[in-house]
């Protein structure tokens, strides 16, 4: 089976930034340069979760293309955004657009298995791009571009080099990326949605009007699971922290690391209760 898309070099040793779509169940990459030079390529680390891998090839002395990494802390709504790669195999191609949204969750882009808060951009986004650089008016990658919606025109997404960055050592040294995680799904509760909730007849238990996260679903075998936290449980507070929406709970397990220990309060019905939860690894789903 063969595939493609873009990536692009970040130093002179030859390591490559891209999608880890791209290159998933790969046993042999061949690394094409604009001047048509080819190297063999060797996948170093890839992470499913985050979309993201790195590829070495071995320059062996010859000059390579170096891509200047950003910084995508600074990129504002409405900067320029210029995306490169090879979209529906057409070399070399370049689209301009704006940045027109930041911090775009992936759960809100669609893709729930995923953990990215991505940049949106119109430039034209097309399959191939992915793992292609997206650059500012500087030419610096401030993305590397990952995600087109289906069912949408004119826009695209890229995962901020910030967290490629902060990634990209532990790949290269073929390491795995901690994920902690808990095993519930949920959604951000106020008042007036557990109102709304209540007085539908078809409603599977009573939610309490309360702010906080409802975990809709428990998944089996998790530390969610193991610590007793039930389906339509409210979650008020996590370490201490009041939880007024998914994505900041979302935030505190992230932070926590592997292996740490996290005292939920829950409201279940009447009733309030606190409930220890040791985060565990989120095994990636290729």
């Amino acid at each position: 089976m063969r595939g493609q898309g873009s990536g692009f070099i970040t130093d002179n040793s030859g390591i490559i930034l891209t999608n880890a779509h791209v290159v998933s169940g790969a046993d042999k990459v061949t690394v094409t340069l604009k001047d048509g030079r080819q190297f063999e390529g060797e996948v170093k680390g890839s992470d499913p979760v985050t979309d993201l891998a790195v590829v070495k090839i071995e320059p062996q002395g010859a000059d390579l293309p170096i891509a200047s990494l950003g910084n995508s802390g600074e990129v504002q709504v409405g900067d320029w955004a210029i995306a490169v790669g090879n979209p529906l195999g057409l070399n070399n191609t370049v689209t301009l657009g704006i940045i027109s949204t930041l911090d775009r969750s992936s759960a809100q882009v669609g893709i729930p298995d995923k953990r990215v808060d991505f940049l949106q951009t119109d430039a034209a986004i097309n399959p191939g791009n992915s793992g292609g650089p997206l650059l500012n008016d500087r030419g610096e990658v401030i993305g590397i571009n990952t995600a087109i919606r289906a069912n949408a025109t004119g826009i695209g997404f890229a995962i901020p080099i910030n967290k490629a960055k902060a990634l990209k050592d532990t790949l290269a040294a073929g390491k795995e990326v901690p994920h902690p995680y808990v095993g519930i799904q949920m959604i951000t509760l106020n008042p007036e949605l557990a109102q709304q909730y209540n007085q539908n007849p078809n409603s599977p238990f009573f939610v309490p009007e309360e702010e906080g996260v409802l975990v809709v679903g428990v998944l089996p075998d998790t530390p969610a699971a193991s610590s007793g936290i039930r389906r339509g449980d409210v979650i008020l507070k996590v370490a201490g922290q009041r939880i007024t929406s998914a994505e900041q709970l979302q935030s505190i397990v992230e932070k926590s690391g592997v292996g740490a220990t996290l005292r939920f309060e829950i409201k279940r019905g009447d009733n309030t209760l606190s409930l220890n939860v040791r985060t565990a690894q989120l095994e990636s789903i290729s």
